[in-house]
């Protein structure tokens, strides 16, 4: 009879005597009965889903069988894990995978075909900038494994998107990143440096000695930059060979490992010519390109992490009489949740006890705080400003405000523009052409010329190189966004540029994009007993009140010189106490023996008996005892000092709409001042985002200019979108630009800058088509040596980028 050890950590079965597999787990050593069992725990510990092993209710099946794809991703069948990454909605699975892997359009292209043709699999959408999977299938037919397995099939990594493990995964991939460019930035100055010798050398004569040091000194210092930079590109061109699909991966590999190959014959045989500096210089570029693009894309990524890390991790949740710590992603509907001044709402919830003000500006992107009682809703992420509050969960996970913000904002980024589309279809066919041409150039000089066909096909193969091509559009795009810095504008997207001239409409947030989001001091309008005060000492007795509260309103009054005593604060009212004289004299017929109260009138009214009425709709202030009104302070924000003329000139170029959340009377009065003819006010972020989407089913091109999360949706939906300097974190991340200086003056630059760079785009595109179009059939007749092939296309390429420096003046 066998005898029996441990059982196994992941499965629970018993392991047979001789039977050795452990991993870290949990940093102890776990003991497993066969390798499959190891596979899944190291899967799970891996993917940041440890928490598996404390709540499962009973062992998982054992995995002892192949395939061992089955194996590594069967635990994200498992019910307990699907809960961390999954939900369900009309018997359909939703997730949000991260992919690793991908390179180009024709990646994207490719695994959402992939997965599109899988029995069960109902919608497939990848991000090219972000690198995300949204998918949606039908749990009946098709399992969460069998989508990791067919993603490893075609070449692709995926794991549930985790904020953490993204995070990790960012760090790890721009740390690898700067590392390859900077050996192929090395490896390609020292390389071309000695090309130059070699080059002058074929015109003036040099001595072989010297040839042959420069050549194998050249292989020496390449090889590193082939070997370890090149890599991704020779790792991505075996992938999509097997999966019998191209990108520019393809050529780009065989180009470089061609002319890699062909020059350390050169430098062996002491024969033809050596290009190791253009194999140096094209991956060097190459790389230098998509560190940039990878940038860009991590930017974007990182916003998620933002918008989450608003909701507080833990929570206290009443149970069994008295509140409990509780993680925050427990909450159930219904529990009871205490929420303390100074905290942030966990999750949706109505008030069931307490009265305080609360910050929604977070969500909504308004300065007040709104008050809230018993009854009153209040959203997961908003800040408690002053009492406590009893509250009772109406809502969590995906249902919660806060995680529907997050998936507008998701859809609004997955959804493609037709240039994106255009080029996921048409990104193989332009690879196949290339490949094409310099096999059927190599297959005539093969019957001709045996001798000659390799280097030909080089030649042709190293001139459709899309070198000038490639860098038309990212020089221009490059010079561009220097000028737009230098005019306090920080892009984010450089398809910005482009889209930019196409724009009809152009759409404004108000609260900190027109205005500077600061409440002020409109107007000081002194009353009965204070009629002989000027505005100034009527601010000073106001101050004396307000210099205790921290409030916005509060804010807007200058500091106090002197202090209000027996203060009291009314939460949603107002504030009350004795003010001092001092500071107006004695001229005055103020009784200050009595009490202040200042606040809006419905609290005014109730502390005095008064019956006041506000001047106007306004939002006024009034100072009243109570024998009477004393003053009254008209609080606004703050219009940007070029707000109108900014307006002005955009009025020229596009229709101009104002979409704000505030419902006041404010907004129409500055959508008056600034000459915006559209405006949409009270509205929610989903009410925004409707109203943008309508705009675009009439062709129009949109511009969206904000700066709150309650933007988010409608700045990643527009056509081109801009953040404020002063946004949020989150809302920068998701926008195309920032206007860092907070001029909006400058958006207009921005018009001129782009549209000149649509010129200098088409300038060079023309040009590097031209020298294709040219040297093409001359290297094809092979009248064109692979050497000189390697000096055009740099050439070419220099005179695409010098183009595209004049975009520099304009800043």
């Amino acid at each position: 009879m066998t005898e029996q050890l441990s059982p196994c950590f992941h499965c629970g079965e018993s392991i047979p005597k001789g039977i050795k597999i452990t991993a870290q787990i949990d940093q102890q050593e776990r003991l497993f009965c066969c390798h499959g069992c190891e596979a899944v725990a190291r899967v799970i510990n891996g993917a940041g889903l440890e928490n598996y092993y404390q709540f499962r209710t009973e062992n998982a099946p054992r995995i002892d069988q192949d395939p061992e794809r089955l194996a590594k991703y069967s635990v994200y069948d498992e019910p307990t894990v699907q809960q961390q990454f999954c939900r369900e909605e009309d018997g359909k699975h939703q997730a949000t995978l991260l992919i690793s892997g991908i390179s180009c359009a024709a990646c994207v292209w490719l695994i959402e075909k992939h997965l599109e043709n899988i029995p069960g699999m109902e919608d497939v959408r990848v991000n090219l900038t972000t690198h995300r999977a949204t998918l949606e299938w039908d749990k009946e037919q098709l399992k969460a494994s069998e989508i990791f397995i067919a993603l490893e099939h075609i070449g692709y990594q995926a794991e549930p998107w985790k904020a953490n493990k993204a995070e990790q995964l960012l760090q790890k991939e721009n740390h690898t990143a700067l590392i390859r460019l900077g050996i192929a930035g090395i490896g390609a100055m020292q390389v071309m440096m000695m090309a130059t010798s070699l080059y002058f050398g074929h015109y003036t004569g040099i001595d072989s000695s010297y040839e042959s040091f420069i050549r194998w000194a050249s292989l020496f210092l390449s090889t590193p930059v082939v070997i370890y930079s090149a890599f991704p590109f020779f790792n991505a061109a075996i992938r999509d060979l097997k999966t019998r699909h191209l990108t520019m991966d393809v050529p780009v590999s065989i180009a470089i490992i061609l002319a890699y190959i062909a020059s350390i014959w050169a430098t062996f045989t002491n024969t033809g010519e050596v290009y190791f500096d253009s194999v140096c210089m094209f991956t060097f570029f190459l790389l230098l390109g998509r560190f940039f693009e990878m940038k860009a894309r991590h930017i974007n990524a990182q916003a998620g992490n933002q918008l989450i890390g608003l909701l507080p991790n833990t929570s206290w949740v009443m149970k069994d009489g008295e509140y409990t710590l509780t993680p925050t992603e427990q909450l159930q509907v219904g529990d009871q949740v205490l929420v303390k001044p100074g905290q942030t709402v966990p999750s949706d919830a109505t008030v069931i006890e307490g009265s305080a003000n609360i910050d929604e500006s977070a969500l909504t992107g308004e300065y007040l705080p709104v008050h809230k009682e018993i009854g009153s809703a209040v959203l997961g992420g908003t800040l408690c400003l002053d009492h406590p509050l009893t509250l009772e969960i109406t809502n969590t996970g995906h249902k919660n405000t806060l995680n529907l913000v997050i998936e507008l904002m998701n859809k609004a980024e997955t959804v493609k523009p037709k240039a994106a589309r255009i080029a996921d279809a048409v990104a193989s066919k332009f690879v196949a052409a290339v490949l094409i041409t310099a096999g059927s150039v190599w297959g005539f000089w093969m019957m001709y010329e045996p001798e000659n066909a390799f280097w030909i096909a080089l030649s042709v193969l190293v001139v459709t190189c899309p070198c000038a091509l490639s860098l038309a559009t990212p020089t221009a795009i490059t010079s561009a966004t220097a000028a737009l810095k230098k005019a306090g504008l920080v892009i984010t997207n450089p398809e910005t540029l482009e889209a930019l001239p196409q724009t009809t409409d152009i759409l404004f947030d108000k609260t900190g994009t027109l205005t500077e989001g600061k409440l002020c001091i409109a107007e000081v309008s002194a009353q009965g007993q204070a009629k002989n005060l000027t505005d100034d000492q009527l601010l000073d007795l106001a101050a004396q009140l307000e210099s205790v509260s921290e409030h916005p309103v509060a804010r807007a009054f200058p500091a106090a010189k002197a202090q209000a005593s027996e203060v009291e604060i009314t939460t949603g009212g107002g504030l009350s106490g004795i003010l001092h004289p001092d500071i107006v004299g004695t001229h005055t017929d103020i009784d200050f023996s009595q009490r202040f109260y200042i606040g809006h009138t419905e609290f005014i009214n109730q502390q005095t008996q008064l019956d006041l009425k506000t001047p106007d709709a306004e939002h006024w202030i009034g100072l009243a005892s109570a024998k009477g009104l004393i003053g009254w302070f008209k609080i606004q924000d703050t219009l940007r000092e070029d707000a109108t003329l900014a307006v002005s000139h955009l009025n020229q170029l596009a229709n101009t709409h104002m979409l704000t959340g505030d419902r006041s009377l404010a907004a129409q009065q500055i959508a008056t001042e600034v000459n915006i003819g559209n405006i949409q006010s009270g509205l929610t972020p989903d009410a925004k985002l409707h109203y943008l989407e309508k705009l675009q089913a009439d062709n129009k091109k949109t511009l969206m200019i904000g700066d709150g999360i309650n933007d988010i949706p409608v700045l990643a939906s527009a056509n081109v979108s801009i953040a404020m300097g002063e946004a949020t974190d989150l809302a920068k991340t998701k926008s195309d630009m920032i206007l860092m200086n907070g001029q909006l003056e400058s958006v207009s630059k921005a018009f001129a800058i782009a549209q000149k760079c649509r010129r200098i785009i088409k300038q060079n595109l023309t040009w590097s088509l031209t020298y294709n179009i040219i040297a093409l059939p001359l290297a094809a007749a092979g009248y064109i040596p692979p050497w000189a092939a390697a000096i055009g296309m740099s050439t070419s390429s220099l005179i695409v980028v010098l183009n595209a420096v004049r975009l520099r003046a304009m800043a």
